[in-house]
């Protein structure tokens, strides 16, 4: 099992890898969504950091300041930074340019040369489609130079914008994935780790087992232990075809 695997010190920040920042609607999406991707970056020496935006304040089970305390051992056990900000609060997201804007305040601040947000697919909750379309927005605005509320600081663009899918449902069908081999027993220690903090929400329904079964099912097909689906915004540029993994089919 992956606990069982003794998990070592994440070795130190390299710099010259642009930073990661990841969205989440509510304080466990992103370590379901893709908490294995965030494991496999910060171990390659990946500054990353979180953006919540809610406290989970109106789920089913735990509290606001349970889900927070969660969120923060969770990001720990990954290696990333945490922080909240406030947008209309749980269940009530609304796509506002007010909100795209402040999004992309928090890129122009940080900086990172990846942004992962939730798919914009519509069957699934409903905040976390309404949080993709506005970090969208925000990674667009974040680079206008002329946007007023955005002048305090320089101008950023990012390098690439990805979706992740909390749920089955929650995957594209119009864009082709990209698999990330997050097989590595160090990788998937650290993620089940950090599903297991969120102790309120997997007391509720099996969610970590969910998770780890579809990437395993994921890497099955593609001849990997397991793998997590990222969706990109945009195509992806190469400057050589030196740079492409093997492809997925090995069925």
């Amino acid at each position: 099992m992956p606990l069982s695997v003794p998990m070592k010190p994440a070795p130190k920040f390299r710099p010259e890898l642009p930073s990661l920042l990841a969205f989440g609607a509510h304080p466990d999406d992103i370590e379901f969504g893709c908490g294995g991707v965030i494991a496999k970056e910060t171990r390659a020496g990946r500054a990353a950091g979180f953006v919540v935006c809610s406290r989970g304040e109106s789920a089913s089970h735990g509290t606001p300041a349970q889900r927070v305390a969660e969120a923060k051992k969770s990001a720990a056990a990954l290696g990333a930074t945490v922080e909240f900000i406030e947008l209309d609060g749980d269940a009530h997201f609304e796509v506002r340019a007010a909100h795209a804007i402040k999004l992309a305040g928090v890129i122009r601040r940080v900086r990172p040369g990846v942004v992962l947000a939730p798919s914009l697919v519509e069957n699934q909750h409903p905040d976390h489609s309404r949080l993709g379309q506005l970090v969208r927005d925000a990674c667009r605005l974040a680079r206008f130079g002329g946007v007023k509320e955005l002048r305090r600081a320089p101008a950023h663009a990012i390098e690439q914008l990805f979706y992740y899918a909390v749920t089955p449902e929650a995957e594209p069908t119009n864009l082709t994935p990209v698999l990330m081999d997050v097989s590595a027993p160090e990788t998937l220690a650290a993620w089940t780790a950090a599903m297991e903090a969120h102790a309120t929400q997997a007391a509720a329904r099996n969610y970590v087992e969910l998770q780890l079964a579809q990437a395993r099912l994921r890497g099955l097909r593609a001849g990997v232990g397991h793998a997590i689906a990222l969706f990109p915004n945009d195509p992806l540029v190469l400057d050589s075809l030196a740079q492409v993994g093997r492809s997925a089919r090995r069925f």
